[in-house]
């Protein structure tokens, strides 16, 4: 199998990690052209200072030891497997980086032989990178649960950053979907991760993913898990990724396409933990632990509490402003720093970008309303934010099929 070969399968069994995104364009290189798009793992990613950059996104190997139902790589399923060397990698990251196509590496594997034996091939690999080729590139490599943390500490020391997969937000659903796996495994990594890190080891800090759909949790389940994860082990990220229906197992939904609108209301609600100062009980709970699917979860807690509202712009916490849906964190600062100067009235919320047609229902300039008093009642709220909603989806859809026409 040549090196070409191997990169169309070891990139296309990388594509399933949430941590960064497809380019998604397939573009080959013609003659006397510079440069091309192939589907070779080329994905986007921010690095610390917020500059989105390139990755070449691959995995070592799709072998591995384990049958998670789930996963398309599973030791059960028949299909075409392969295997880089140390070398091959670092050939393909140079070239790709001296040719511009990347400015960095994400590299994951299926577990072979053993977690150790799997963990060694990653850390061979990346001390090339670094130390023969002297690549200081951007570098995210996957721990892999239950090797030995003196080769975390090796791996930690060489990459940038670091992730250990959760895969599912409880041991019960681990148990039933990927029996091999042990979740405190995972966080035994997490945990050295965090007490070790510095400015040479995963200075970039650590992230972990999730799947969502395969296993009967529910979204209370799911961002009690996020919450903890963040507030025990100081993740920079948790990725949340859609479950994707690759496999036929009695243990498994049956669903014919990914939860993607699930997936995005778990990424704004983590969104608001981790900036808005909301907690997993103001979204949801035991008695309402699934997200309203029609709205996202910032304007269902204004719903859910309308005796808060409206909030008068000109007077209001910036921690208040934070909880208006349609206000986000610029627009906020920006609220706070022009009513040193002046009265803010509508037009200069529009000036700063305040999206309006939802922030209208729960605001006030200087006690003046945008829209008629009488008509302020959830009902009518919800049901003109459902329908707002609805238009940008569907508009949302008509702009990304224009890309391909």
């Amino acid at each position: 199998m040549n090196l070409q070969e191997k990169l169309i399968i070891l990139a296309d069994s990388a594509k399933y990690d949430a941590s960064c995104s497809s380019s998604g364009s397939t573009r080959n290189i013609k003659s006397k052209g510079l440069g091309n798009t192939f589907f070779s793992g080329i994905c986007h990613s921010f690095a610390a200072d917020g500059r989105c950059i390139s990755l070449l996104k691959i995995l070592m190997t799709n072998c591995c030891i384990f049958d998670c139902k789930y996963c398309l790589n599973r030791r059960s399923n028949n299909i075409k497997r392969a295997i880089f060397t140390p070398e091959e990698i670092c050939q393909i990251t140079i070239n790709f980086y001296r040719r511009n196509y990347i400015e960095g590496l994400f590299l994951s594997s299926g577990i072979v032989q053993n977690p150790d034996y799997t963990m060694n091939l990653l850390i061979e690999t990346i001390s090339l990178l670094r130390n023969k080729y002297h690549f200081n590139g951007y570098i995210h490599a996957k721990a892999i649960p239950g090797a030995s943390l003196y080769l975390v500490k090796k791996l930690g020391y060489l990459v940038d950053r670091m992730s250990a997969n959760i895969e599912l937000p409880t041991d019960k659903g681990l148990k039933l979907l990927a029996p091999n796996k042990d979740s405190k495994k995972v966080t035994n990594i997490m945990h050295y991760v965090k007490e070790n890190r510095s400015a040479k080891f995963v200075s970039s800090g650590q992230s972990t993913q999730m799947i969502i759909g395969a296993s009967q949790e529910s979204d209370y389940d799911i961002m009690s898990k996020s919450s903890n994860l963040y507030q025990n082990y100081k993740l920079k990220r948790v990725f949340y990724s859609a479950y994707i229906p690759v496999n036929h197992d009695k243990n498994l939904p049956l669903i014919k396409t990914p939860p993607l609108v699930r997936e995005n209301r778990l990424y704004q609600a983590d969104w608001l933990l981790r900036y808005y100062h909301f907690k997993v009980e103001d979204i949801l709970s035991s008695d309402n632990p699934n997200f309203n699917l029609l709205i996202d979860p910032k304007a269902d807690w204004a719903l859910r509490h309308l005796d808060e509202f409206p909030k008068d712009i000109n007077h209001c916490s910036y921690e208040e402003l934070l909880k208006v849906p349609g206000i986000g964190l610029k627009g906020a600062k920006r609220i706070i720093s022009s009513r040193q100067y002046f009265t803010v009235t509508f037009k200069d919320l529009q000036k700063m970008g305040i999206v309006l047609k939802r922030a209208k229902y729960f605001i006030t300039c200087n006690g003046q309303y945008l829209m008629t008093k009488d008509l302020w009642n959830a009902d009518f709220i919800t049901k003109n934010l459902v329908l707002e909603e609805q238009k940008h989806t569907t508009d949302t859809k008509k702009e990304q099929l224009a890309l391909f026409l």
